[in-house]
């Protein structure tokens, strides 16, 4: 296989998902230029270039990639706040920025925007598949921009997913992401109270589980995060805090449209009340716990 030719890669928020996403890039053998808030993990100290800020990233890097929790805090990335220059500071013509967060639709428009009238280029490419998918470089990347731009940063993007595709223009890759994430949602609860009937009917759920995967109910949440319900490992691959954000973003897209979603809003209570009980840092599997709550019984004990 032909190794592709060394690039100058900026990578911007090195958690969760954005420390192995980047890990792929550097073992591809690009050059990288990375900024994150917190502490710097390994390989990066010692294989990778730190900056000090994300304006530094901009100047260094021909490609930057941006991979932080929410709106606000792609936009701070981007274009600063008081005393703080962002990306926009740094970047010369002909220079492309990367947004893999999960964020609002209508503010990746103006975002992108702002950068293109700097002569720059701007893909929205947020991604699904989870920590397991961040590691195992599976993720489902769904972007949205010129199909030129998208040429030049799709074997890029190929390092960290295996289903990377161009939905349309800008900001529509945030639209399909938002849809996924409705979907998620949705197929954890049925999971959820799926797997706490059977308990509470005295059935065991793990093997009722078995059985169902092998039926037309077999599906990968099913599959993972059934078993993360029954096992009770709610470790984050994905918090209940982001999953709340992203249908908080679903359900005021659809407000602007003029769409109901009911299912979506009954989703997002269950998230809430999630949180409301403490589980807000734990993965999106644990939906299961706002279900039990009002069951007062557990699919498995803890």
């Amino acid at each position: 296989m032909t190794q592709q030719a060394s690039q100058r890669i900026g990578f911007i928020g090195l958690g969760i998902m954005g420390a192995p996403m980047a890990g792929h890039l550097l073992e591809a053998g690009h050059q990288l230029f990375v900024n994150t808030h917190g502490n710097t993990p390994e390989p990066f100290i010692s294989r990778a270039t730190i900056c000090a800020s994300p304006v530094e990233v901009a100047r260094q890097a021909d490609i930057v990639f941006v991979m932080v929790p929410d709106t606000p805090d792609v936009e701070k990335v981007l274009f600063g706040e008081p005393g703080r220059e962002g990306v926009a500071a740094g970047l010369s013509k002909g220079k492309i920025v990367v947004d893999c967060s999960s964020i609002d639709p209508i503010a990746t428009k103006g975002f992108a925007q702002r950068i293109e009238a700097l002569g720059c280029g701007y893909i929205d490419a947020p991604v699904s598949g989870g920590e397991v998918g961040a590691k195992a470089a599976s993720l489902t990347i769904m972007c949205g921009g010129d199909e030129g731009t998208f040429g030049r940063v799709r074997p890029l993007l190929e390092k960290m997913g295996k289903n990377v595709t161009l939905v349309g223009g800008l900001g529509d890759g945030q639209v399909c992401k938002v849809a996924n994430q409705i979907i998620v949602a949705l197929n954890i609860a049925a999971v959820g109270e799926a797997l706490l009937f059977a308990s509470k009917a005295g059935a065991d759920p793990a093997k009722v589980r078995q059985a169902l995967m092998g039926g037309f109910a077999s599906s990968r949440i099913l599959e993972v995060h059934g078993e993360r319900m029954i096992k009770r490992t709610f470790a984050p691959g994905f918090r209940i805090s982001l999953h709340q954000k992203d249908l908080n973003l679903a359900l005021q897209s659809a407000r602007s449209l003029g769409v109901a979603l009911p299912q979506t809003a009954g989703a997002a209570q269950l998230m809430n009340a999630c949180a409301a009980l403490g589980h807000g840092q734990q993965d999106h599997s644990a939906l299961v716990r706002a279900l039990e709550a009002l069951a007062q019984h557990t699919v498995a004990p803890d």
